[in-house]
């Protein structure tokens, strides 16, 4: 058993608030981030759960996507993932990872607000695979805004709602008839969609509707043997947090366990709902809150 399996304090095992205070640019950075987040690249031991699945992860680059991308391939998984092309440089370290772990890593620019391109997006897909196994919605955007609704602008609402719902939308709609049965569909919703934070209200509301999209398809597609689910987590520590929160000395204090999660926390979460393990598990929303009880 490897150090990472032995059992450990979870309000110990990662750095605890408080943190350097920090602002990024949108998208944000992983190179920067003090605390630097763990992604599972020393830690996460694969077990071939996933063995020769070929699966699509959005927002691939840093953060949770690049976890599950990296959890992904060390499980047998071949990886295809998207990334905005400001991040062409976090894109090639998630591909290095995917490639070091011996599978194939496709990346691919993708604007998720754009339907043209999330028909492209599925087309590379499987034309590199021949079919998609997984398919992880996973790319968000939020931002911050702390004077409430009035601070929130069409053009903001219009960015939050097409890159959290309309890409989702079409990237499922796209790619069903090239996921067979024994396929899944993984959306990332969040703790937001349950106990929204007023300066996060547009992102919040995204959050809920993927709640329900989860277990309206999930119902949609059971007899057709495919799988739909969601990983609702609570603080992460990733690149967006310090490109859209003007705070980030406390984030994640205000969990039960004391301290955001790392985002190689999210991706066991991933791995066993896309895995066999989870075959009679659809409809459902998997929270990774550090505590934060849910309904």
């Amino acid at each position: 058993m490897s150090d990472s399996e032995q059992p450990q304090d979870p309000t110990q095992r990662y750095p605890q608030p408080e943190f350097p205070q920090q602002n990024q640019e949108h998208p944000g950075w992983t190179g920067p981030m003090d605390p630097p987040p763990d992604h599972g690249e020393d830690s996460y031991r694969g077990h071939e759960l996933l063995l020769d699945r070929k699966t699509v992860v959005t927002g691939g680059d840093s953060g949770i996507g690049r976890a599950v991308a990296l959890a992904f391939a060390r499980e047998g998984a071949d990886v295809m993932f998207t990334y905005l092309s400001a991040e062409e440089e976090e894109a090639q370290e998630t591909a290095r990872l995917v490639e070091r772990a011996g599978r194939k890593a496709v990346s691919v620019a993708c604007d998720i607000r754009d339907e043209k391109q999330c028909r492209s997006l599925i087309e590379r897909a499987v034309s590199e695979f021949g079919h998609i196994d997984v398919l992880v919605n996973n790319a968000a955007y939020q931002m911050s805004q702390p004077e409430g609704i009035a601070a929130i602008s069409t053009d903001q609402f219009d960015r939050v709602v097409r890159t959290n719902l309309y890409g989702m939308f079409w990237l499922c709609k796209t790619a069903l008839p090239h996921i067979p049965a024994g396929g899944s569909i993984i959306n990332t919703t969040s703790v937001q969609a349950y106990k929204p934070s007023p300066h996060l209200l547009d992102y919040a509301m995204t959050k809920g509707a993927i709640v329900t999209f989860t277990q309206g398809l999930a119902q949609m597609l059971a007899s057709s043997g495919i799988r739909v689910n969601a990983v609702a987590p609570g603080p992460v520590w990733t690149p967006l947090i310090p490109a859209t929160m003007p705070d980030t000395t406390k984030f994640g204090k205000q969990s039960p366990l004391g301290r955001p999660a790392q985002p190689t926390e999210m991706a066991p979460a991933y791995v066993f709902l896309a895995s066999a393990n989870a075959s009679f598990i659809t409809g459902e929303i998997m929270n990774a809150t550090g505590g934060t009880p849910l309904p």
